[in-house]
């Protein structure tokens, strides 16, 4: 069982073997904050632990997340808002349920073309996926 880390402010765990969220309230609460009011934009880490970052981040409009590359595979879900997606292979735009998945090591930047907020999801080490076996499934109808 994984041991509970509680976020250093709030109190509430980041690594846990089950955790849930409102994204809603939780992107009011960082639009709410300091933070928000004084930059251009404001994010709150959600889950920490081995294997698995998931960060809310909420962008004003014409903010820039500068080119970066994260050392392991990601994912952008937009849950608000239209974000340009940039590599220097292509841009695309992404809109609100839209999500994006990008391999390690590849140079990005992210423009909100207006306000927006989008779940950022790194997988921190490289394990392997092993798919159950067929008959492990329970059959749906």
């Amino acid at each position: 069982m994984t041991a509970q880390r509680p976020h250093p402010i709030t109190e509430r765990p980041l690594d846990a073997p089950l955790l849930t969220f409102d994204l809603a309230s939780l992107l009011t609460q960082i639009k709410r904050e300091a933070a928000w009011h004084k930059g251009m934009r404001n994010s709150m880490t959600l889950h920490k632990g081995q294997g698995l970052h998931v960060v809310l981040v909420a962008l004003h409009a014409g903010a820039v997340m500068p080119s970066h590359h994260a050392d392991s595979p990601i994912s952008v879900q937009v849950l608000a808002g239209v974000l340009t997606f940039r590599t220097d292979a292509q841009a695309l735009t992404l809109g609100t349920g839209q999500l994006l998945t990008l391999q390690a090591g590849i140079l990005h930047s992210v423009e909100a073309v207006e306000e927006a907020a989008f779940l950022l999801t790194l997988a921190t080490e490289t394990a392997h996926f092993v798919e159950p076996e067929p008959q492990a499934w329970e059959e749906r109808s």
